[in-house]
């Protein structure tokens, strides 16, 4: 009955951390309600664009209005273009172009008259699209990384054996961070690593900071206070593992005409 308790509790706080990580990344749609008329719209606008044009939808806006789109190149000190919304498929769209892979547009919209998003613009950023095969499985074990750990904090703190589960948070860990991650950042974007020493993609440095520490309560397995070693590593891994998803991470410098890393 003790275990069936642990492993509730560590799915539960595995999957609250996991939805606050996807809710707060820098590529989850942001949410902006439109008024009109005294009636409120909420709109989901995209953050993130695959291997074409993104079309922006407004969904719900009635047709008796009018609407526009203004977007530039990011970072650049372009000015931005403007395009209206067109009325297809009963809602309002307009398309940001394709950029390159890791390429950013700025963007904010205008309905009614009225300018939303415009003190700070949103930005989405191009990829390619990253098959199911590859991206799922990559999730998959970062979460029973994620899982794996919490549990084993749980049968610490309640003076349980915790070995055998530490091995398996490592594990998870190493291929979940270090194989499959890397393999989805290739595909996404080209480069295999974007972390330390190479750039500044917290995703792959919060990754190898959290497996540093993982390692070191491995090491240290046998010592009479590794169990303080091991909820150190939990919790740490907890709380960068709370830093938004894909922050950081790979841009196209329009400039160089080269991909690169967020500064």
């Amino acid at each position: 009955m003790k275990k069936f308790i642990y492993w509730l509790l560590a799915v539960i706080i595995t999957i609250v951390l996991s939805v606050y990580q996807r809710m707060t990344g820098p590529t989850h749609p942001q949410k902006v309600t439109v008024e009109l008329n005294g009636e409120n719209f909420k709109l989901k606008l995209p953050r993130s664009g695959v291997q074409q044009d993104e079309v922006v939808k407004l969904k719900g806006v009635p047709k008796n209005t009018t609407a526009q789109m203004h977007f530039r190149r990011y970072p650049t000190l372009d000015k931005y273009t403007t395009v209206d919304f067109e009325w297809k498929d009963d809602m309002w769209q307009a398309a940001l172009p394709f950029q390159p892979i890791g390429g950013k547009l700025q963007y904010y919209i205008t309905v009614g008259g009225k300018d939303y998003e415009a003190d700070e613009p949103l930005l989405i950023r191009f990829r390619n699209d990253v098959p199911a095969s590859i991206l799922i499985p990559h999730i998959l074990f970062m979460f029973a990384a994620m899982l794996f750990a919490v549990y084993t904090f749980l049968l610490v703190i309640t003076r349980k054996k915790y070995a055998k589960w530490l091995k398996i948070t490592v594990g998870t860990l190493f291929i979940g961070g270090f194989i499959m991650g890397p393999l989805v950042q290739h595909v996404a974007f080209g480069p295999w690593w974007t972390g330390f020493p190479y750039g500044t993609d917290l995703t792959d440095n919060k990754t190898l900071l959290s497996f540093i520490f993982f390692i070191i309560a491995l090491a240290t397995l046998k010592w009479k206070y590794n169990k303080w070693v091991v909820c150190f590593a939990v919790l740490f891994m907890v709380a960068i593992f709370s830093i938004p998803h894909s922050s950081y991470g790979s841009e196209y410098d329009y400039s160089t005409q080269q991909l690169g890393t967020e500064k």
